[in-house]
């Protein structure tokens, strides 16, 4: 980068030369991912890493470096995504409140941008939170280590993750196997979620003693889901009757989180969506958590961020198309 009149410059200097080279990454790829970003000149030598550019810039650099090399220093690793999620938070990001670090038997998930954030908060605060946006902002996944902290720390005694098998809709019958073989595939994502989570051996006995359940959400129906974790996935395909039918499950001392994204509803066309149904009908009842996501939320491969923008300004000239005629 040029330097211009005006830069600034600092020099960050870190102790602990082992940590140096997961810090900068393989040929300062870290260092050349935090230049782009920030539209700064980063340069290493020895354990001294010198930033030069605008003012704001430059202190956001060092708050991300300082952040990631914390982060070492826990024994926990550094990639590219953490890489995204310190930039996103503006101040470094990666030494977030304790009380928002879910701490599972498998590792430690703290949220990566402040929406993930006021997220975590609401699933503390409410017994019904709505996480509503586009694929890759970690709801589900958020959801899911929140219901796993909480059962280890004995505060739910099952949990229950379920999503609209709508895909298959009424030719579920006409798929191969057994019941379980029929549903599965489009419930692996709950099941990865939680292997990730707990030791392999420790879901499949969770899993056979009814303590952990993961079902299609037309098993839900004339239950009470009492001292329980409730997780209802993909809810954009749930019909109105289905989600009041699951809201209305919930029993004492249970939490209930639904997951979905608005604007990927693959319903009959014309039919309505209820999740879209719900959000309207309980806007003025007290009590129940919403938070929304955006394409800045999206914690996968930097790239699915961008796909998400572009599908958003796609449909966003097709109304404004339909509205002009």
């Amino acid at each position: 980068m040029d330097r211009t009149q005006g830069d600034v410059r600092t020099v960050r200097e870190y102790a602990d030369n082992a940590l140096l080279h997961m810090l900068f990454g393989p040929h300062n790829a870290h260092l050349d991912h935090i230049e782009r970003a920030l539209g700064v000149a980063v340069a290493s030598r020895g354990n001294r890493v010198t930033i030069t550019g605008a003012a704001e810039q430059v202190g956001q650099a060092s708050s991300v470096l300082d952040g990631l090399y914390q982060r070492l220093e826990r024994g926990q690793t550094v990639a590219p995504a953490d890489i995204d999620a310190a930039l996103r938070m503006g101040d470094g990001g990666m030494m977030p409140d304790p009380a928002l670090v879910l701490v599972t038997r498998r590792k430690h998930i703290a949220p990566r941008t402040q929406i993930q954030a006021d997220y975590i908060r609401a699933m503390d605060k409410h017994e019904l939170v709505f996480g509503l946006g586009p694929a890759g902002t970690g709801k589900t996944y958020l959801a899911v280590a929140k219901a796993v902290t909480m059962m280890i720390k004995g505060e739910v005694d099952r949990i229950i993750l379920s999503r609209p098998a709508v895909e298959a809709g009424e030719r579920l019958g006409f798929l191969p196997g057994d019941l379980r073989e029929k549903v599965d595939p489009y419930l692996r994502p709950l099941y990865d979620a939680l292997h990730d989570m707990l030791p392999g051996e420790q879901v499949t006995k969770k899993l056979a003693a009814g303590d952990i359940e993961v079902a299609p959400l037309a098993f839900m129906r004339g239950r009470t889901l009492a001292n329980s974790f409730v997780i209802l996935d993909e809810a954009q395909n749930t019909t109105p009757m289905q989600m009041k039918m699951l809201l209305t499950r919930l029993g004492e001392h249970s939490r209930m989180v639904v997951t979905g994204d608005p604007s990927q509803v693959d319903l009959p066309q014309g039919a309505r969506s209820g999740l879209d149904d719900a959000i309207g009908i309980l806007s003025e009842v007290s009590d129940i958590g919403v938070v929304r996501f955006t394409d800045r939320d999206v914690v996968r491969h930097g790239l699915v961020a961008k796909i998400v923008r572009a599908y958003e300004a796609n449909a966003a000239q097709a109304a404004k198309r339909d509205r002009d005629r």
